[in-house]
């Protein structure tokens, strides 16, 4: 994964107008699809900030993806995540890509995104809407800021005293 310097020295390089978005759907219930469509039709407009929606991943600037990450997916996924030119971003959409959802646990899945992928920004929501989808893009664009840092809480068991049971 980036650091966010590097990633917004990235952006700033090589995307300087418009992003070209391939939506792609890791094993989700289509609840995020419907939001990710709904987020380019000419009611939200993401072409008025340079976003574009299209039909190869070989045109694409940006990975989105929706959905835990299922094992009948897997192979497919990194195919599309390689035939994406360099550079290129990944964003997971959904509280399914983000963590895996209600099925971050099962046999069926692989957890979250981020375990096979490296993901450079997260849009959570179950489904994000539209206006969070354009929101987390025009994040990654660099026009608005973000609002929330990243934060891994790991609780330090050393300095615990173990409970008898």
């Amino acid at each position: 994964m980036f650091d966010q310097e590097k990633i917004a020295a990235l952006l700033k390089k090589h995307f300087k107008r418009s992003l070209w978005v391939y939506h792609a759907n890791a094993g989700s219930c289509n609840g995020c699809d419907i939001e990710e469509v709904n987020a380019f039709t000419p009611y939200y407009d993401a072409e008025r900030f340079g976003l574009k929606l299209v039909g190869s991943p070989r045109h694409a600037d940006v990975l989105l993806v929706s959905g835990p990450v299922t094992r009948q997916a897997l192979p497919r996924l990194k195919e599309l995540y390689d035939a994406v030119p360099n550079p290129k971003l990944v964003i997971a959409c959904g509280s399914c890509a983000v963590g895996g959802g209600v099925w971050f646990d099962t046999y069926h899945t692989m957890g979250g995104l981020d375990k096979v992928l490296p993901v450079d920004f997260f849009i959570p929501g179950c489904p994000p809407r539209p206006e969070a989808i354009l929101w987390g893009i025009a994040v990654a664009m660099g026009l608005v800021d973000k609002k929330v840092e990243p934060y891994n809480y790991q609780e330090n068991t050393a300095d615990k005293p173990m409970d008898n049971i």
